[in-house]
């Protein structure tokens, strides 16, 4: 991953958790949104998956 592309990811993320309410069930969306995201700034997938966070369940 480049630096450009690591920046976009974390500026998406700070975006994405600008915008959470605080109520769970109304974030429920952003906050996935925000742990894929996350999850592929540290390039971390699901264990025992070849397919990055596909149904990871979270």
């Amino acid at each position: 991953m480049t630096t450009e592309q690591k920046t976009t990811l974390e500026k998406e993320v700070e975006n994405l958790k600008a915008s959470l309410t605080g109520d769970m069930f109304q974030d429920m969306e952003t906050r996935d949104k925000i742990h894929n995201l996350e999850m592929q700034l540290k390039g971390v997938k699901p264990m025992d998956s070849h397919i990055d966070c596909i149904g990871c369940g979270s």
